[in-house]
């Protein structure tokens, strides 16, 4: 019973993890409507951007720790979201109004891109993150043994938790929410009752950016380091979940993708961890095919 509780509770970091990086996804999906990896590498070039920062304001501008980590942070969500902008502005627009299926070329270019500029500024090194806020808080005690997470942990989950409620209010009580689902449903409408359905575009893949790069901060912070195959793995299953999910309503897809983390955090724990992520992404793609709806996208 024990090693049951202390499974689920590791689950929460994680599925928080994906169902915030889930949430930002759809808002991005809703205006492209095509898969775009360019999400997973966002994710990952955020991490990397933390991690190098932290490297030089340790290192060379010998900052105590946390000027060290809010440094980090701070340039890591202002580089991510910079780069979320000029993707929509220069790429990702243009392309979807001249032709839409260019968003998924485009896409695999601006992975290669973002990963190379990070490969470049760290020298291709592999830089980590001493541990840190790794006291572990008990919240039940047994025969078996304690169950807890540590505080890093915890402060994951309630930070993406909070990030996620405060995303479904403006979704839902704001005229943004509104303007969003318009666009998302029909840009041509949305633009006849004096909805700005470009500015929506924009504005909609930078809260993307945005998700992505406090996901990849806290994740750096949570596991030590960061690499562009870790972040496109992730940026895979978000996409197969908001396939599965839909893109009309994100908090859905942050709900399906909760589940995703808590199926993993249960695999590693009772069965065989090196099939773990061939089961998980299977099991979408079954999900995805079974769920097909016949439909024309425009």
């Amino acid at each position: 019973m024990t090693y049951l509780l202390q499974q689920l509770a590791n689950a929460l970091p994680i599925s928080a993890l994906y169902a915030a990086l889930a949430f930002g996804y759809a808002l991005a999906f809703g205006m492209t409507r095509r898969p775009d990896i360019t999400y997973g590498a966002l994710f990952a070039f955020a991490g990397q951007v933390f991690l190098l920062f932290a490297h030089i304001g340790w290192n060379r501008l010998f900052l105590i720790l946390p000027a060290t980590l809010a440094l980090a942070a701070a340039a890591s969500f202002l580089y991510t979201t910079v780069a979320g902008w000029s993707i929509v502005r220069h790429v990702l627009r243009p392309l979807h109004g001249a032709s839409t299926n260019a968003v998924i070329v485009a896409s695999l270019a601006l992975v290669i891109l973002l990963s190379e500029i990070m490969r470049l500024s760290m020298n291709s090194r592999e830089l980590w993150l001493s541990p840190f806020l790794n006291a572990r808080v008990v919240f039940w005690q047994g025969e078996g043994g304690d169950v807890g997470l540590t505080v890093i942990q915890i402060g994951s989950v309630v930070l993406m938790a909070g990030l996620l409620a405060l995303g479904h209010l403006l979704m839902a009580r704001t005229r943004l929410g509104r303007d969003w689902r318009a666009v998302a449903d029909d840009p041509r409408a949305a633009r006849l009752c004096g909805v700005n359905a470009d500015g929506v575009f924009v504005l909609s893949y930078v809260a993307a950016a945005s998700i992505a790069a406090i996901c990849g901060t806290l994740a750096t912070s949570y596991y030590g380091s960061m690499d562009f195959a870790s972040g496109l793995l992730f940026g895979l299953k978000v996409v197969l979940i908001a396939a599965v999910g839909g893109y009309s309503v994100p908090l859905k897809s942050a709900a399906g993708a909760a589940v995703v983390g808590l199926s993993e955090t249960l695999w590693s724990g009772y069965a065989p961890i090196l099939w773990r992520d061939a089961a998980i992404i299977s099991a979408l793609v079954l999900l995805l095919v079974a769920s097909r709806r016949e439909r024309v996208i425009p």
